[in-house]
């Protein structure tokens, strides 16, 4: 019996998906399990993988289509099984938006020359965003979609063409990077950013860490595990560093939820734990594992990617010594922890060694100025110094 595969509902603000790319053919064999398409939202790329054995019988949207959630994709069945009983149907203005039949859409040029014809251009709705957001019309533009229609990627791949005649390699950069790189410009442009850095007494941590690691009862718990749980303490120490600044207000969160940055091989993700406040240290780490191999894996849900009131961005394990990480409006604070090293101190008169972590925090000055944010610094730097103290294994 043929088997319709849906558009899947990815999240609960996830209305429709774009048609990336098809990895499968009509008329291909498939087993369960196995990618058949790959699908974007507005914030990654996830697969839609075959349900059941059989043969592609039927695709019914083109790459670079816009299709709602919980409509047919494709059919899988076996040799002359009819498909007709679950081919989509038009449901007016919420059907998806076909690549196979264009919608002319005008595309100014890039002068303000009225003598010159304006040319029209069949664009994807990807397209059509791209080209509004980057204020990019190009009068003529080779469209890679079916019938001549324009891919995001068409304008993408135009957008950043080197503007010499030089015969050189281009890579056009993936979905996912466009979208890393949008919200970073959007991140300075909208944003006062400043960074303060400080550096806490590590030898709590690797106590603590030693511990854990010589204990078979008890869960992998990692130094960033511990800097995250330090700093979610700290956070319901301070929450003034726990909002969100929308419209020209402040809207504190309603728990804190800790973004945390992962990398992947599509780029950086920012998975969310909600409600960290109410996690045991071990609780936390479980919950952190999991979102990272999620998005390792290319399987986290778009809920997860999102609703974050507060970042921590982790470099340390990398040998990074100091940064300056960005901030991820409309959050108004993000945390970057540094490598562990030795440090030099005075105590009492006389120099110590000491292991040492480094804090780098920036912060949004239209909310928070330098001396709150430097108290929320100190806040961390306690609660990590004493981390034996709060964290109970």
């Amino acid at each position: 019996m043929a088997v319709a595969v849906e558009m899947p509902k990815l999240g609960n603000t996830v209305e429709e998906c774009l048609i990336a790319r098809w990895v499968k053919q009509e008329g291909q064999a498939v087993s369960a399990g196995e990618t058949v398409v790959e699908i974007e939202t507005d914030k990654t790329s996830f697969e839609v993988a075959a349900t059941v054995d059989g043969i592609v019988l039927a695709t019914f949207f083109e790459r670079g289509d816009l299709v709602p959630v919980f409509t047919p994709l494709f059919v899988i069945g076996k040799p002359g099984e009819s498909v007709e009983a679950l081919r989509p149907r038009s449901n007016g203005p919420s059907s998806a938006v076909s690549a196979s039949s264009p919608q002319p859409v005008s595309a100014p040029g890039a002068a303000d020359d009225d003598s010159l014809p304006h040319s029209s251009v069949p664009l994807s709705p990807r397209a059509q965003r791209f080209a509004e957001e980057h204020d990019f019309h190009p009068r003529a533009v080779s469209g890679s979609g079916p019938g001549g229609r324009v891919l995001e990627a068409d304008l993408r791949a135009l957008y950043h063409a080197p503007s010499s005649d030089l015969d050189m390699p281009e890579t056009p950069i993936s979905s996912v990077r466009e979208k890393i790189a949008r919200r970073l410009r959007e991140s300075l442009s909208s944003t006062a950013q400043y960074t303060l850095h400080s550096s806490a007494d590590a030898s709590g941590l690797l106590r603590l860490r030693a511990r854990i690691k010589a204990s078979a009862s008890v869960p992998d718990i990692n130094i960033n595990d511990l800097v995250t749980f330090c700093t979610v303490r700290a956070l319901l120490e301070v929450p003034d560093l726990n909002v969100l600044f929308v419209d020209g207000k402040i809207h504190p969160g309603r728990g804190v939820h800790i973004g945390f940055a992962c990398d992947t091989p599509r780029g950086l993700l920012v998975p969310v734990v909600r409600n960290a406040q109410t996690l045991t240290v071990a609780a936390l780490a479980t919950r952190m594992k999991d979102l990272s191999d999620q998005a390792v894996q290319n399987k986290i849900s778009a809920d997860d990617l999102s609703g974050a009131t507060f970042t921590i961005s982790n470099l340390g394990g990398l040998g990074i010594e100091s940064f300056t990480p960005l901030l991820n409006p409309p959050q108004v604070a993000i945390l970057g922890v540094n490598a562990i090293q030795l440090k030099a101190v005075r105590r009492e008169g006389e120099v110590e060694f000491i292991d040492s972590i480094g804090l780098s925090l920036t912060l949004d000055h239209q909310i928070i100025d330098g001396a709150p944010g430097a108290r929320f610094l100190k806040v961390v730097r306690d609660k990590i110094e004493n981390v034996e103290q709060i964290c109970t294994i």
